[in-house]
């Protein structure tokens, strides 16, 4: 999956990021927060995926296989409306993904 980083501009309701399209697909791109929860938790920054992505899924970020271990969207009460405030994605690399998940299956056979 390639990654394309997002323009920063100004909005009157504050930061906005807008995503440039890599080539010339029909694809949604949304900016997400990307932290790397392995403890410390870690800021990626702000990277610009398609809106479908899933727990699971694999993405690639500066070269490094991540796996999605959780997706939120948060939304702000505003003016009587529920407005998004922020799309997250939290994210494990892929070897300690799979060590997770092994571990996980030798304690559930214990």
């Amino acid at each position: 999956m390639a990654m394309v980083l997002g323009s920063l501009s100004t909005h009157p309701k504050g930061l906005r990021i807008s995503c440039r399209k890599k080539d010339r697909e029909r694809d949604n791109r949304h900016p997400y927060k990307v932290v790397e929860i392995t403890p410390p938790p870690r800021s990626l920054g702000v990277r610009c995926f398609p809106s479908n992505l899933q727990c699971g899924e694999s993405v690639t970020i500066e070269g490094q296989a991540y796996t999605i271990s959780a997706v939120t969207h948060r939304y702000q009460l505003r003016k009587g409306k529920y407005e998004p405030s922020e799309k997250r994605l939290d994210v494990l690399s892929t070897g300690r993904y799979l060590l997770n998940l092994y571990l996980d299956n030798l304690y559930k056979q214990s």
